[in-house]
């Protein structure tokens, strides 16, 4: 069984917190995964900006970003996998909604999915449809599109 933690740097998180925790779960499922303690965390452009240039020295802001850690830990007699934390900017998602003309539901399925495949360990040098794990991404938001994630309450 998989968990899943949300949080946010502002308070209250104008999120549907349960239906996006299903969908994560489902993306999970999918990908098989199992066992994972993942942390998600919305923030703002500010925010994600200064973990931006602290940890991939880009002063600037940007939609998504997976901080990997890969341990594992035992709880209560079962082995449990800390794949790391999704920090995702509200501010960039409802930008990049806008530019790319979709919904800010379908960007923020797609930037969960991006995360969370970052958090498998995947990766990619361009932003190319031929990069194997944005096909993958794309591939996902295909196979999850009845998943549709009101956003604010």
């Amino acid at each position: 069984m998989n968990r899943v933690a949300i949080s946010a740097e502002e308070d209250p998180l104008p999120l549907r917190l349960p239906r996006i925790r299903r969908f994560i779960l489902s993306v999970l499922d999918i990908l098989k995964q199992d066992r994972w303690d993942l942390s998600v965390l919305f923030c703002k452009d500010e925010y994600i900006r200064k973990l931006n240039a602290r940890f991939r020295q880009k002063d600037e802001p940007t939609d998504v970003l997976s901080f990997m850690l890969g341990e594992t830990v035992e709880e209560a007699g079962e082995i449990r996998y800390l794949p790391g934390d999704i920090v995702i900017s509200l501010e960039a998602l409802a930008e990049n909604a806008r530019y790319f003309q979709v919904s800010p539901e379908e960007e923020l399925r797609r930037l969960l999915i991006h995360g969370i495949l970052h958090l498998t360990g995947m990766d990619h040098a361009t932003n190319a449809d031929i990069e194997p794990m944005l096909r993958l991404q794309e591939s996902l938001m295909a196979e999850t599109a009845g998943g549709r994630i009101p956003l604010w309450r």
